[in-house]
């Protein structure tokens, strides 16, 4: 009958590996550069994007759902980020300015006027301040409450900033730059504390303030290090140029993305490749987990935004997993 070869063919399913089925956003019309979850609020987390088409996008992190745009730039839009309590939003353009928005109305809030393209934006934990950074060299920090105040400069790289993150209770800084260098700051006296040296400039920088690891990806190397000194930790080699990659919150893998479109799943411990698959139709520029980590989401070439899941057929956001048992309750 069909009832015994629909639940035969549901059972030999149920021993295989089951498939990754992404979610897709749509709505950008040029390559996604950036991506940042919010925490988790009492309204659930948030993702903002930036992209080249100059309008970053607001959604809801678990579904991916659209909520609005920030309109405003006029260029393209290289970094994006929001504070804990998704109640602000900053961005980095080539515009030459920085804007802050609020995250709720979408309202523009503030403009930072830079001198160049600027790459990346970071709030302090108590969201009071901005770090900057761009293809001026300069970082530089601004009080929020003061937006009249010069900023705070900080010199040393000998080419662009990519990327800059506040690390160590927001005491130092982590920079990332074209010279192929990671340089970790005092920020009070705007001094370097150590630089690193690597053969190919570094694609990105992530920090995990629960256990102070930096994950960093140059080349085709996802590399492991130890925050506040930057003493390595571990070092793995990928089969594709990675540009971006993420470590779990619960540490025990993380994931990468590439030239090659794929996504790649790795175990933290063995450094073994547990999974590799395909989704976006091009290469993937930037890869993050959700601070649940019951997802990761990853922007593409290919103008679109991708959410995976952590644990694939777990019922989820918009996943709805039922089980083989359930189809024969169902047509018993």
């Amino acid at each position: 009958t069909v009832y015994k070869r629909f639940s035969t063919v549901l059972r030999n399913q149920s021993r295989m590996a089951m498939r990754q089925t992404p979610l897709t956003c749509s709505g950008h019309t040029r390559p996604v550069v950036d991506l940042a979850f919010s925490g988790i609020t009492p309204y659930g987390y948030f993702l903002i994007s930036a992209c080249k088409d100059g309008k970053p996008m607001l959604r809801q992190g678990d579904t991916g759902d659209w909520i609005g745009t920030f309109l405003g730039h006029k260029g393209a839009v290289w970094g994006a980020t929001l504070n804990k309590e998704a109640t602000k939003a900053a961005t980095a353009a080539a515009d030459f300015s920085a804007k802050v928005w609020d995250a709720v109305t979408g309202d523009e809030v503030l403009t930072l006027a830079h001198k160049h393209i600027v790459k990346c934006v970071n709030f302090t934990q108590d969201s009071n301040c901005l770090l900057t950074g761009g293809n001026d060299k300069v970082l530089r920090i601004y009080d929020l409450s003061k937006p009249e105040a010069e900023p705070q400069e900080i010199s040393g790289h000998t080419s662009a900033i990519k990327k800059a993150l506040w690390c160590n209770d927001d005491q130092q800084i982590l920079s990332a730059a074209e010279d192929k260098t990671i340089r970790l700051w005092d920020r009070n006296t705007g001094e370097a504390v150590k630089t690193l040296s690597f053969e190919a400039s570094v694609s990105s920088m992530e920090y995990i303030p629960d256990g102070e690891i930096l994950v960093i990806t140059y080349g085709r190397t996802i590399a492991f290090y130890k925050a506040h000194t930057l003493d390595p930790i571990k070092t793995i080699d990928a089969p594709a140029s990675i540009h971006s990659a993420s470590l779990h919150p619960d540490k025990d893998f993380f994931v990468a993305g590439g030239d090659d479109f794929k996504l790649y799943k790795y175990d933290y411990s063995t450094k073994e490749e547990m999974e590799s698959y395909k989704g976006h139709f091009g290469p993937v520029h930037c890869v993050r987990f959700s601070p649940d980590g019951e997802l990761y989401a990853s922007g593409s070439e290919d103008g679109t935004l991708r959410l995976w899941q952590t644990a694939v057929g777990k019922t989820y956001g918009l996943w709805k997993c039922v089980l083989p048992g359930e189809f024969e309750r169902r047509f018993a």
